[in-house]
């Protein structure tokens, strides 16, 4: 997000059960912890992601917030950025989707990036799977496309030189930081590294 000038989330394609969608880690000092916000999926196998309802008969809220104060407690940074994080998730959230805008927006916004997001469900934009990036990207008068290496096994480079847009992969080098509770565990919530590293968190993730 913070390399492009443009961020869309794909929000009308299907959604993946055991994803990172509705979960995350966190560190405690019994090692990490998944933070799951529970949805309805029986009889639901392929709904969309913009269509996936939270189940709110569950205080999964309350309960995530209680596991991140206790595990991050001695944080240098809880107090800064805690308040915030816990009016965010306390709100009474529906969709699944709201959700994940609200927390990107947050966490855009605690590591000072400014680039505008945008829903694909909200830009009307058809085509194929090659074909409706590559009209994303026509939509925004993109010549670049950032790409995460997952998408080496579908995504039709040709297709992409052939319509100008050249395919950059964003292969990420996971950054070491300060971290609380022992050895260093990388792959958690980017929270984590916020509460450790405060106002400096960029810099880890633009070196």
């Amino acid at each position: 997000m913070a390399k492009a000038n443009a961020f869309v989330l794909y929000d009308d394609v299907q959604f993946d059960k055991n994803g990172w969608r509705n979960r995350n880690r966190i560190k405690t000092p019994k090692g990490p912890l998944w933070l799951t916000v529970p949805v309805l999926h029986a009889g639901r196998a392929l709904q969309s992601i913009d269509s996936v309802e939270i189940d709110d008969r569950k205080p999964w809220a309350e309960k995530h917030l209680r596991s991140i104060e206790q595990s991050y407690a001695r944080a240098p940074f809880r107090n800064t950025s805690m308040p915030k994080l816990s009016e965010v998730l306390l709100q009474p959230w529906k969709r699944l989707v709201d959700l994940n805008i609200a927390t990107t927006k947050w966490l855009a916004e605690e590591f000072a990036i400014t680039t505008p997001l945008y829903r694909s469900s909200a830009l009307a934009i058809e085509g194929d799977r090659n074909e409706r990036l590559i009209n994303f990207c026509r939509h925004f008068g993109a010549t670049r496309y950032i790409s995460g290496d997952a998408a080496r096994a579908y995504l039709d480079v040709d297709a992409f030189a052939a319509a100008g847009i050249e395919v950059v992969w964003h292969s990420y080098n996971h950054p070491e930081y300060p971290q609380l509770h022992g050895a260093f565990v990388p792959q958690l919530s980017a929270i984590d590294l916020l509460l450790n590293v405060g106002p400096s968190a960029r810099t880890f993730f633009t070196r």
